[in-house]
């Protein structure tokens, strides 16, 4: 790997840190995305909606409260805002949340256009040295001339690999966010239509029906 930076020139430095950025990036990201998993329970997003529905907003927030789900703490942020700003406070919780999903993608769609222009710059610089020996008349070192072309074509390689390595986790990152993004404009115009059904009188319904049981 050493021999390989150093006939790739100057411009290999660059990549390497390129590399290791866009490493580091999608191993955070992943691990970020497998907690984001684990934490999903659809089963108390749907208990949440039907406290809210019935009026308990108490026990609604301490369910929120309770769950480790994002759409969980995105749920509180509305229904402790239920007198106010409802609708503010749910735009506001989950733009939040999207943001956090968002994090560091900028970094890594950076790194896959940087790559192979760095990787392009150093096929020129490898290419000038090599005329350059060429034109600069006497004896010929062939050793030379091939370094310059092994330079070229090292970095070009390199900026390719690094932003093809990267590019796939970004994508499918990108995916994620999507699907995700959905999911939780899904559960906040279900905790809106909770909230109108609460409002229209879904607490007397409810109310009346607990106590005929």
């Amino acid at each position: 790997m050493i021999s390989l930076l150093y006939k790739g020139g100057p411009v290999m430095a660059p990549l390497m840190i390129c590399s290791i950025i866009s490493l580091a990036i999608i191993m955070e990201r992943a691990v970020f995305w497998i907690r984001m998993v684990m934490r999903r329970n659809a089963h108390i997003l749907n208990v949440i909606l039907r406290l809210v529905e019935k009026g308990k907003l108490n026990e609604a927030i301490r369910s929120c409260k309770a769950s480790k789900d994002t759409i969980a703490k995105i749920l509180l942020e509305g229904i402790k805002s239920h007198d106010y700003n409802f609708v503010s406070a749910l735009e506001a919780a989950g733009s939040n949340e999207v943001n956090i999903m968002k994090k560091y993608m900028v970094v890594l769609d950076t790194i896959i256009t940087v790559a192979p222009l760095l990787g392009i710059f150093g096929t020129v610089t490898g290419i000038i040295v090599s005329f350059g020996i060429l034109g600069g008349g006497g004896r010929i070192d062939p050793g030379a001339v091939t370094g310059g072309i092994a330079q070229a074509l090292i970095t070009t390689a390199s900026g390719l690999v690094i932003a093809i390595i990267t590019l796939i986790p970004f994508n499918y990152y990108n995916s994620l966010i999507e699907s995700n993004a959905q999911e939780i404009e899904k559960y906040v115009n279900a905790l809106k239509r909770a909230q109108w059904k609460y409002k229209r009188g879904g607490k007397n319904e409810n109310k009346d029906e607990d106590e005929e049981g």
